[in-house]
């Protein structure tokens, strides 16, 4: 009989398997950036993702994947920057109340039916995922590439990408008069732990 490289046994083990994402072992984050007369001396905050899960199902050995479905609650997203607890908060009372609206949009859906998979080298992947975003009740096409490895029964997923808030109905924020502002586009960074379901 012929033997087989580790590598080829777990192949053969996630053939077709699900896989649930771990949220305390991921990281998502979000920035923004700030323009306006006074941007020079404005930060460009960095926002945490705290509460996401979802998952997917992949087939090693054929290349394909599909299903993958990533939930996150609107009103776990926190301030990460060194700023004063006031700053904070009102940092995050305008990013509920006036961007996200949490209370009346609870949750972020991201959803694709299927993923382009390319092989790069025996654990590590390329994917291009052709999914929905779900965002204030406004949904939109959002392509998202990543590169993907495979480490026994686990998978790490890592990647970045940008989306324009005026796609999904959102107002800018200002501050100072308007001197002080967001700009449209916001830039989302992942990695993310998924765990293979026996």
């Amino acid at each position: 009989m012929t033997q087989t490289s580790a590598g080829a046994e777990n192949l053969s083990e996630t053939t077709a398997s699900h896989f649930s994402i771990d949220g305390r072992a991921s990281r998502f984050t979000v920035r923004a950036f700030a323009a306006g007369l006074l941007s020079a001396v404005g930060h460009n905050p960095t926002i945490a993702i705290r509460d996401f899960s979802g998952g997917m199902n992949f087939n090693f050995e054929k290349l394909e994947a599909s299903g993958f479905a990533l939930v996150i609650k609107a009103a776990s997203l926190a301030v990460q920057d060194d700023v004063s607890l006031k700053d904070r908060r009102e940092m995050e009372r305008l990013m509920n109340e006036a961007i996200l609206e949490s209370a009346k949009f609870p949750e972020i859906r991201y959803e694709a039916a299927a993923i382009s998979v390319s092989r790069v080298s025996d654990m590590l992947f390329g994917a291009t995922i052709d999914g929905e975003l779900s965002l204030r009740g406004v949904s939109r096409r959002l392509p998202i590439t990543a590169r993907v490895t495979l480490l026994g029964s686990m998978l790490r997923a890592s990647g970045e990408f940008g989306l324009k808030q005026t796609d999904y109905g959102i107002k800018l924020i200002s501050f100072a008069g308007g001197a002080l502002k967001l700009k449209d586009e916001l830039k989302f960074s992942f990695e993310i732990v998924a765990r293979r379901q026996e």
